[in-house]
């Protein structure tokens, strides 16, 4: 579990960093792990059919597990973050997945 101290020192990190509208709309990106793509697929569509945009599954340099993207333009707050996080922690046990690996962000296109 991201604790949420730690997401207010990414967004305080960010706020000093970037020059990005960290208030305003950032393309965030969401990783899940799995032992089969297969189980990967599974989570993959039902996150699609929530609005997130596919990106890959790949397998991990170490050939260990296989990991699951998917992204989504939006706005975060810590706090909301931390909930997102929260829902995506019981989606991986949900789905039988290895672990919601976490998140990384970019600036959006949009």
């Amino acid at each position: 579990m991201i604790k949420r101290e730690v997401l207010y020192e990414m967004f305080a990190n960010m706020r000093r960093e970037t020059n990005w509208d960290v208030d305003g709309v950032l393309l965030w990106g969401y990783f899940f792990t799995a032992l089969s793509p297969q189980k990967l697929e599974k989570a993959a569509e039902y996150l699609v059919q929530q609005g997130y945009d596919f990106v890959r599954i790949y397998k991990t340099d170490d050939g260990s597990v296989y990991v699951l993207h998917v992204e989504r333009a939006e706005k975060h707050t810590p706090e909301t973050l931390h909930i997102r996080n929260c829902e995506f922690e019981k989606l991986a046990r949900d789905f039988g997945l290895e672990s919601y690996d976490g998140m990384d962000v970019g600036q959006s296109g949009k």
